[in-house]
């Protein structure tokens, strides 16, 4: 468990994930977070990502780091999101514990578990069926780090834990059309249309959505509990269909546009719930619904453009 004296590195710390979880560290008064941005330390570089820990020597590290993208950017580049995230895992893990890191919580996603899974996905899904194919390479890197942490623990008795989030957006998202999540993806077509919007697949497949400000609560919950499970399910709880959402971002953004669907393209998993009732009965729960998550979102959003941050 941490106390407000605990030493905590963040890796990942410009995403936004880790961003999130920075803010939270510091707004619940933990003053002592290390950080260091890629050009300072390439997790994918096992003697630097070392050279770190022995350097540093945190009490705790939250692994936000990951190279992300939407449907599009997966599909056409597993082998990548394989190699480069799979290093990060194991650099960052295996050089904790090689250091004397005491605890650690890795992040990953629900898209670990198989594409068909029985839905809501519970945590003991995992490795129980195929993987969706568009993004198998991510999926693979991340279901090692788990595992690595997980056979740590047993090994060594470490507290090395996992959280798996659902769907994320908030601050600090990327809204690169080409290579985003879904729901920045929709946020920047709808800013930017002029007449209408050709979206991907159906618009049948559903999603749960999870605010990246109730996932740093998350993290710092799980980090509070003294023997947590191995692996634990972050989620809202709530699904909507992707051509119901789009009507939502359309509407939160201010947007007329036609929406145009174009069959041809991948729908993804069909659907994707996970069982959340595990980390709920140790009593956390998501405070930010979809439609005042929508509207914060929509804000920041403008407030990056404004300011040029913005990462597209």
């Amino acid at each position: 468990m941490m106390d407000a004296n605990s030493k905590i590195y963040v890796a990942g710390h410009n995403g936004m994930v880790g961003s999130a979880v920075v803010r939270r560290l510091a707004k619940d008064g933990y003053p002592n977070i290390v950080v260091r941005s890629h050009r300072e330390l390439d997790l994918t570089d096992p003697a630097a990502v070392d050279a770190f820990y022995a350097s540093e020597r945190p009490d705790v590290a939250v692994i936000a780091a990951a190279r992300v993208g939407g449907i599009g950017a997966n599909s056409r580049a597993n082998s990548s999101f394989l190699y480069e995230n799979a290093m990060i895992a194991m650099n960052t893990v295996w050089s904790a514990a090689r250091h004397g890191v005491k605890r650690l919580l890795f992040l990953g996603s629900t898209c670990i578990y198989p594409r068909l899974a029985p839905q809501p996905i519970r945590e003991d899904a995992l490795l129980s069926g195929s993987l969706e194919k568009t993004n198998e390479g991510y999926a693979l890197a991340k279901i090692s780090g788990l595992k690595l942490c997980e056979f740590i623990r047993r090994e060594r008795g470490l507290v090395y834990h996992s959280l798996m989030p659902t769907n994320l957006y908030g601050p600090g998202d990327n809204y690169d059309i080409e290579n985003g999540h879904v729901l920045p993806t929709l946020v920047r077509k709808f800013d930017t249309a002029r007449g209408k919007v050709v979206l991907w697949g159906t618009g049948s497949a559903t999603r749960e959505f999870l605010h990246v400000d109730d996932l740093a609560g998350a993290c710092l919950f799980a980090l509070g509990l003294e023997n947590p499970p191995d692996l634990m399910n972050v989620g809202s709880g709530e699904e909507v269909t992707i051509r119901q959402l789009a009507g939502m971002v359309a509407k939160a953004v201010g947007s007329n546009a036609e929406i145009v669907w174009d069959s041809s393209k991948p729908d993804g998993t069909p659907r994707k719930l996970c069982d959340t009732s595990l980390i709920r009965s140790l009593g956390w729960k998501s405070e930010i619904p979809l439609e005042k998550g929508l509207e914060m979102t929509i804000r920041s959003y403008r407030e990056e453009l404004a300011s040029g941050k913005i990462r597209l």
